[in-house]
């Protein structure tokens, strides 16, 4: 069920806040970041904040403040408007932006990079905390969608080119991480961003397929769910139960005579799984230093 009126160039990186019962989501092409009311038939908007650059993934802190990834630097929009703009990420090529992004339990904030020019093989994965930025991987295609196990011993994170689904330990209290290794092997599809259900199944977005796969913790497929616009973006369990899946959608890259065909691409919708999903990590609401730059709201 499409619960959008607006249609969103790439919508992506939707993620549910119990604190405040809204989702907060982006669009990457429309370069927004979106918080709003689920409510049973309808997302309601209720906040937009736009930026001068693409915008890859967005998380909330306990306080109300938002770290948004904007082109290759990460900017935290306090609750009263007011902008910090960090300096760009070195470790960002400067022909790549950050991409997907989430929380860890102890705040810290995972993203990844795309090239804007078709460089793959060289895209990261980064650990942000307040004591620096941390390489998890600097070998990937398009590094994409992520997320924890139910006991979060485990983080699960996607290369949609080639299409892999990796997976490796992880300890919260520390950031440290396991080598990594393949759980799924989807070279003849895109998965996209990705969302964990109480039951430790993946359910992925299919980019090109218009479905949602989920496979169990061993990698087999289960369930698709099919959604009628072929560019289905990621997923997030939403709602007070965490028990109605999100997915997002989009329709920058189709053609006229595509949107045409498929008049709901770049919708919202949201499904009725037979599970519950798992709560998201606020983000620590801290940043490396040195301080970045300041500016009041317009």
């Amino acid at each position: 069920m499409a619960v959008t009126d607006a249609r969103f160039a790439l919508a992506e990186g939707p993620r549910w806040d119990a604190v405040t019962r809204r989702l907060l989501w982006v669009d990457i092409l429309g370069r927004a970041c979106f918080l709003g009311r689920l409510e049973r038939d309808r997302l309601v908007v209720e906040t937009r904040h736009d930026f001068d650059a693409h915008v890859g993934a967005a998380a909330r802190a306990d306080d109300g403040s938002l770290l948004v990834a904007t082109g290759r630097r990460l900017t935290t929009v306090r609750p009263d408007g007011t902008r910090i703009a960090g300096e760009p990420i070195g470790l960002v090529g400067r022909r790549d932006r950050f991409n997907d992004g989430v929380c860890d339990a102890r705040g810290r904030f995972l993203v990844g990079t795309v090239s804007l020019d078709g460089a793959h093989r060289s895209q990261r994965l980064l650990q942000v905390g307040a004591d620096g930025v941390t390489v998890l991987d600097d070998d990937l295609g398009l590094s994409n969608g992520l997320g924890f196990s139910p006991d979060g011993a485990t983080l699960y994170s996607v290369d949609s080119v080639p299409g892999t689904v990796w997976r490796r330990d992880y300890d919260h209290d520390t950031g440290r991480v396991g080598p990594r290794t393949r759980l799924l092997d989807l070279s003849d599809r895109t998965p996209d961003g990705l969302a964990v259900d109480e039951h430790g199944r993946l359910w992925i977005a299919i980019h090109g397929a218009g479905e949602v796969h989920r496979y169990d913790p061993r990698g087999t497929l289960a369930a698709v769910v099919a959604v009628p616009c072929p560019h289905t973006t990621s997923v997030a369990f939403a709602g007070d139960g965490l028990d109605r899946l999100v997915i997002t959608t989009a329709f920058g890259e189709l053609s006229d005579a595509e949107r045409a065909a498929a008049p709901l691409s770049g919708s919202v919708f949201v499904a009725e799984p037979d599970c519950r999903g798992l709560p998201t990590f606020a983000w620590s609401g801290r940043l490396p230093v040195p301080p970045p730059r300041t500016r009041r709201p317009e």
